[in-house]
């Protein structure tokens, strides 16, 4: 008891940080791996460790050793193991430079402009996709932000054109060449139609989500874009941003989500 109220009375701000900094750090790891198997594999590696630092507090000195030298491998099976998401996270980290909110950067706890936010038509867009649900027009659209997708856009058919309505339309006419795949903006320039995705890996995902849904989860996981998606059974319009979906919303909730992104 004496050890505690002695280690309290000498307790720094640095402590706080320290202790404010990881806890960061294991949130961020855990929006990284939700919903995917890796998320099993950290509370093994989370048993083992905890193991191991009763094992040493026990004083079982063998016992110790073999789980202390398992874990001291344990790095280079990490990077075998979550290759995926550490390619994923270094993705977010080079095309984002922090964790984006609206049209400001989140570095840590700090908020900065982010001038990759271009203008956007928000109107039409909204027109677009709300007139494309009413006739069960699916339909995918994505918005970039600094990551352009030039990777993504080499897959689909360039475009150089000003966002307009009815162009949306007409690429997603279900007779139309272009409507498979998805349709790529930047700075309010429609640059790309038929581009191909990547799929999202999680695991936990409705049974009910079709290929343009888990293309969005897909896409914004591994970017700062943000996708939205027409269903052509239903006719629901869903908003994605950072793997995060907000289902069968409405046009003022629609236009308030592109105003803190992109006006």
């Amino acid at each position: 008891m004496l050890l505690f109220l002695n280690e309290l009375l000498h307790f720094r701000l640095i402590d706080v940080v320290d202790i404010v900094v990881v806890a960061y750090l294991l949130y961020e790891l855990y929006m990284l791996i939700r919903g995917t198997p890796a998320v099993n594999v950290v509370i093994g590696i989370t048993t083992i460790y905890i193991l191991w630092k009763l094992v040493d507090l026990s004083g079982m000195d063998l016992l110790s050793e073999i789980i202390g030298q398992f874990i001291s491998v344990g790095v280079i099976a990490l990077i075998i193991v979550f290759q995926q998401e550490i390619r994923k996270f270094l993705l977010l980290l080079g095309s984002q430079g922090g964790i984006l909110t609206g049209n400001h950067r989140r570095f840590l706890f700090w908020r900065v402009n982010d001038l990759s936010r271009r203008s956007l038509n928000i109107d039409e867009v909204a027109d677009a996709c709300f007139e494309m649900s009413e006739t069960l027009t699916g339909a995918l659209i994505i918005l970039t932000g600094k990551n352009e997708l030039k990777e993504v856009i080499l897959t689909g058919s360039n475009f150089q054109s000003q966002v307009q309505k009815d162009l949306i339309k007409t690429i997603f006419f279900k007779n139309s060449p272009l409507h498979d795949g998805a349709l790529i903006i930047t700075r309010n320039q429609i640059v790309a139609a038929r581009c191909i995705l990547p799929v999202s890996t999680r695991t936990n995902l409705d049974d009910d989500l079709g290929l343009r849904h888990r293309s969005a989860l897909g896409i914004t996981e591994s970017s700062d874009a943000i996708a939205l998606v027409v269903s052509e059974q239903t006719g629901q319009i869903t908003y994605v941003e950072r793997g995060v979906m907000q289902r069968n919303i409405d046009r003022n909730t629609l236009v308030t989500q592109l105003k803190f992104n992109f006006a």
